[in-house]
């Protein structure tokens, strides 16, 4: 049958499946038949071999399923063509059989087969349906298919059939929880994958399945951190949510000294302010100043950990989804620090211009927000300004916040806008704005009575809503100082006429009651002409009548004695059993007879007790204890499946389990393999690109980076990149060389002598950088983070470990000579080795002037500056720093108690350690008596990052100077390496901060190599900054000099005038960083630097410009 013949029998005939319809022929008996024919028409297009009538077919079969019809029978004919090579006809049949699966159970496991199949189908999609169609087939007795499925998914080539079998781990869990053990093991698989796409599939599988499991997050910690910002925005709100969690565990709490010292004073205060427990007093006094001294004494160190989630959080607070704003907006607000969370109010704000729904969540937040931090939201007060064209949920939110938000300084602006609020329409609105100029009176003393002059103004106005609701509030203001405001009173008392509500009539009525002694006059006129309307008053009226009556026979019992026996009698008889309880009850107690008790000669004391003023509170007030942004706070009930934020650890848990192993041999092995393919190849090969595939993966298998994105290209670009630098690193060896010979043959023989010794100290580092980069290019191949150390491997922290102890076996080795003949020693170990081995061997610990900033400088002038005839260039203590390397200080004369110490970073290699900078430290002795024992101790350090500690000064006399160097590993990042400096008496706690321009070392390349490393550097990894030259600036020396001074770079070649090129690497990881500045017309320049470190990029930007710019 043809397409348009079926299409012609539908619209003849009724859309309903199996329900009797109209035939065409009335004779025809159509209306009696079910529609058996039209079914056929289905199933034949289904067995047709024409991939357009199946395609045709099973959309009319999805568009009656959506309707609601019943297609259950066709179950049969649309199973043949699950094997169908179509995929669109493939993704319908899938839809359909998730739907009837579950209710046609025998017919849906013949299905299975194929399913099976078609797990192994070259197709990725085909896959992913597959299993998720398989998944989603709700019986019992294929768990253990789905099981295999699952697991098999999960070793899948595929990123996207890894992250279906992520999502179909919940949906076996709910079918059979026993499976929990083995889903347990593929999602511990499944959360080391380092793709993005799987990354919130399996964090949401980690949350259904096993919350509790927090230890699996540990090694997986630092990569989710660094993958979360290129995760897909529903990945985002998950991991989010579970790493705030994960963070209440793991990290202490970054506000805790400021609640110890809050707690701390207020011990103090209770212990001033009472007279009665003050032995308690006093030793509570005593716990909270030792927790204060404690809290004072061990200083709050944030983990690293701890501030790389909160680094990494932070730009997505500029999400287009409004779920990822709102979820790290949650997680500032638990886990920051309080002077921190400040940031997030901003794009919260942002989002109060979005849909009604949005802006109903997160006001629901702001609001309990500013219960605790109204700091932070009260620069944008007027964000939270009502419109008319908000809905009342929304304008009532806004009215909650502004009224926390209101201080002395600015109630003036906010009751100015609630007297416009008060005007509106919306009765429910303006009800709500009087509770809060209640609530603005309650909390602000200033205004208090501003406040109760404008509601009793209110009286007067026509809605009765609107006086009814102002008599509640003025009753609550005028239990705070009734005595002042006895007129008030009176004036509400004649409102009795005419208010008819009975809230209003009610509040009325008790305090005319409880101030009876202010309005005596008027009391016992408001109780009779009560008492006429008392059988038609509302029940919660007739009790304060009955109050009244019972208050006033007690204070004024000549006038109102009949009274009170009247009303007494009626309520006696009243319909409401809670009335006649009450009047019996108040009958007892005030009209003594011979059976009454005891009490009645309480009754004054019961009913005329002085009572406290209302503390009118926000209703957001405890709200706080649910997370914000979840279900159950916007509901203040805790919803099904709600996990409760954890309480911060009194003491941290240990740091190290979130350290990733990667096992070393496997790194060399792969490395070396790699140079060994490199010297093959002649210099300039165009086979490059074959050999990107096998090392991406190699590099995939060594990396420990966390923020790597799983996609092959980027990994094989990494690898070729690397490459590339390693042949530029040989061809820079051979240029050196040719330099060197030249340089030999023109200086003198003293000249040669060093310059030898250094160039082969120069041989030597860099042929161990290399080894060291190839290491940690694997680690940080591709970090856009600020520091790589929150990713950096085990077997760095044991090299330092290593470090530590050599350190420790020298120093017990050493007698006690002073420094200056150690100095010596070291020089002639270093000749002597010199002489063995010119090309190969270990520097001495002390980073010495070599020729390498030499040879990669601007110029033969400053090359020439930089070579010294004295011999005194090889001793570290003498190390002059040159004019444009800035000085710092590290600690003051004054606070160093006559001790002083500056630093500088002398820009050369420190020969220990390839990776470290070089740190020369100036010391100067401006006391009266000598110096002792100066060396480094508790040294504390952010994750990743080492030190080298500078050799112990043993004496340092009166008026002397002494110089040392030290290397520290900053490992990319601009972070402070903290210690202490210790003389023999005295302990000095110093950190030292490196601008971005030093952690980087120069590195030479022709022309064409930059524009090739250049363009692969584009993108995002390319940041372009337009500026104007400063007038001392406008030449090529002047631009060359201030972009070196900033930045460790060298000059490279350019054949246009109005352009200087820079390069160079990071020191760690050997990231290239390529700076150009283009000059324009009248001082206009562009700046452009291409850095693979993103973050570096923009550091050393912001450097360069405001150098050229000065």
């Amino acid at each position: 049958m043809s397409s348009s013949s079926a299409f012609n029998e539908e619209k003849g005939g009724s859309s309903s499946v199996g329900e009797p319809e109209y035939g065409h022929d009335p004779a025809s008996g159509g209306i009696f038949s079910s529609d058996y024919k039209r079914h056929d028409d289905l199933k034949e297009m289904l067995d047709s071999n024409k991939d357009s009538l199946k395609l045709e077919a099973m959309k009319r079969i999805v568009a009656m399923i959506a309707r609601g019809k019943n297609a259950s029978d066709l179950f049969p004919a649309v199973v043949k063509n699950v094997a169908c090579k179509n995929i669109e006809v493939k993704k319908l049949v899938y839809v359909y059989l998730v739907r009837y699966a579950e209710e046609q159970q025998d017919l849906a496991l013949l299905s299975i087969s194929t399913f099976q199949r078609g797990l192994k189908d070259p197709n990725q999609l085909i896959r992913a349906s597959a299993l998720r169609v398989l998944s989603s087939i709700r019986v019992t007795i294929i768990v253990p298919i789905m099981m295999l499925a699952i697991k098999e998914a999960a070793s899948d080539m595929s990123p996207y059939v890894r992250k279906t079998a992520a999502h179909a781990i919940p949906k076996l869990y709910s079918l059979d929880p026993e499976q929990k053990d083995q889903l347990i093991e593929v999602i511990e698989k499944l959360l080391a994958d380092k793709t993005t796409l799987v990354a919130g599939s399996v964090v949401m599988a980690f949350e259904e399945v096993c919350p509790e499991r927090i230890d699996l997050i540990h090694k997986n910690y630092r990569k989710l951190c660094n993958l979360l910002i290129d995760v897909e925005e529903w990945g985002q709100v998950v991991i989010i949510n579970m790493l705030t969690r994960y963070a209440r565990t793991q990290f202490l709490n970054p506000n805790i000294n400021e609640s110890l010292l809050e707690e701390g004073g207020g011990g103090e205060k209770t212990f001033y302010g009472s007279d009665e427990d003050e032995d308690e007093d006093e030793e509570e006094k005593e716990k909270k100043a030792e927790a204060a001294t404690m809290a004072k004494r061990k200083p709050y160190v944030m983990d690293p950990d701890h501030r790389l989630l909160l680094r990494n959080t932070k730009p997505l607070l500029q999400s287009r989804n409004a779920a990822v704003v709102m979820a790290v907006a949650q997680l500032y607000f638990h886990l920051a620090p309080k002077a921190e969370v400040g940031v997030i109010a901003k794009a919260l704000v942002r989002l109060l211009r979005s849909h009604s729904e949005v802006q109903y969540v997160v006001l629901q937040n702001v609001a309990t927000m500013t219960i605790k931090r109204r700091g932070m939201f009260e620069p944008y007060l007027k964000s939270f300004y009502i419109r008319s064209t908000d809905p009342t949920q929304i304008k009532i939110l806004k009215l909650e916040v502004l009224t926390n938000l209101a201080n002395e300084t600015n109630i003036s602006t906010i009751l100015r806008e609630f007297q416009t609020y008060i005007k509106s329409m919306d009765k429910d609105f303006v009800a709500a704005t009087i509770q809060a100029i209640g609530r603005c009176a309650t909390n602000i003393g200033e205004v208090r009575d501003t406040c109760l002059n404008g509601l009793v103004q209110l009286l007067s106005n026509r809605d009765e809503l609107v006086v009814a609701e102002s008599v509640v509030v003025i009753k609550k203001l005028l239990q705070m100082q009734p005595e002042k405001h006895s007129d008030i009173i009176k004036h509400m008392a004649k409102l009795t006429d005419n208010i008819q509500v009975p809230m209003a009539r009610a509040s009325i009525l008790w305090l005319i009651g409880e101030y009876c002694e202010h309005v005596p006059k008027i009391a016992p006129d408001v109780l009779r002409k009560m008492a006429k309307s008392f059988t038609n008053e509302e029940d919660i009226v007739k009790l304060q009548i009955l109050n009244l009556a019972a208050k006033l026979y007690l204070t004024n019992c000549k006038q109102t004695k009949l009274l009170t026996q009247y009303v007494l009698n009626l309520a006696k008889y009243d319909q409401n059993y809670d009335i006649r309880d009450r009047a019996r009850f108040i009958r007892q107690l005030i009209v003594p007879t011979e059976k009454s008790g005891a009490l009645s000669k309480y009754a004054k004391k019961l009913f005329l007790a002085l009572k406290p003023a209302p503390v009118l509170e926000s209703p957001f007030k405890d709200r706080d204890h649910f997370q914000l942004g979840s279900l159950s706070h916007l509901l203040n009930a805790k919803a099904g499946g709600y996990q409760e934020l954890p309480d911060w650890p009194e003491s941290a848990p240990d740091p190290s389990v979130r350290n990733v192993e990667v096992p070393e041999w496997t790194k060399c092995s792969s490395r070396e393999k790699r140079k060994e393919k490199k010297v093959e190849k002649p210099f300039y090969s165009d086979s490059e690109g074959e050999s990107g595939p096998t090392e991406s993966a190699d590099s995939e298998s060594d990396s420990v980076s966390g923020s790597e994105s799983g996609s092959g290209s980027e990994g094989s670009g990494s690898a070729s990149e690397s490459e590339e630098s390693g042949e530029v690193s040989m061809s820079e060896e051979e240029d050196r060389e040719k330099g060197k010979k030249t340089k030999k043959r023109e200086l003198t023989k003293a000249v040669q002598e060093s310059e030898s010794e250094q160039s082969s100290e120069e041989e030597d580092r860099k042929h161990e950088r290399k080894m060291k980069q190839r290491k940690s290019d694997s680690e940080s191949e591709s970090d856009e983070e600020e520091e790589s150390e929150s990713e950096s491997s085990q077997s760095e922290s044991d090299d330092s470990e290593s470090e530590a102890e050599v350190r420790k076996k020298k120093k017990a080795a050493e007698s006690k000579p002073p420094s200056k003949p150690v100095k010596k020693e070291t020089k002639k170990e270093k000749k002597e080795m010199s002489l063995l081995d010119l090309d190969d061997f270990e520097p001495a610990p002390s980073p010495q002037v070599t020729p390498v900033n030499n040879l990669l400088s601007n110029s033969l002038v400053t090359d020439l500056e930089g070579l010294s005839l004295s011999e005194a260039v090889l001793s570290p203590a003498t190390i002059a720093p040159s004019s444009a390397l800035k000085i710092y200080e590290l600690l003051h004369r004054i606070t160093g108690e006559g001790l002083s110490v500056e630093y500088c970073f002398s820009r050369q290699p420190f020969s220990p350690d390839a990776n470290m900078v070089a740190v020369q430290m100036q010391f100067t002795n401006s006391s009266t008596s000598d110096a002792k024992n100066l060396h480094m101790e508790d040294v504390k350090l952010q994750s990743g990052m080492r030190v080298k500690e500078f050799p112990e000064i043993e004496s340092l006399p009166a008026g002397e100077t002494a110089a040392a160097v030290m290397g520290i590993d900053f490992c990319d990042s601009t972070q402070t390496a903290n210690f202490q400096l210790c003389t023999h008496t005295r302990k000095f706690f110093v950190s030292i901060q490196p601008p971005v321009g030093e952690l980087m070392r120069p590195v030479f390349l022709t022309e064409n190599e930059f524009k090739k490393e250049q363009g692969q550097l584009m993108g995002m990894n390319e940041i372009t900054e337009k500026l104007t030259l400063d007038a001392k600036c406008r030449n090529e020396h002047a631009i060359v000099q201030r972009v070196t001074t900033a930045a460790n770079l060298s000059r490279v070649p350019c054949g246009s005038d109005r352009e200087c090129r820079f390069a160079g690497r990071t020191v760690t990881s050997g990231s290239l960083v390529l700076v150009t500045v283009a000059t324009r017309e009248e001082g206009a320049a562009q700046l452009t630097i291409n850095c693979e470190k993103m973050v570096i990029g923009t550091m050393l930007v912001k450097d360069i410009l405001l150098a050229l710019t000065q």
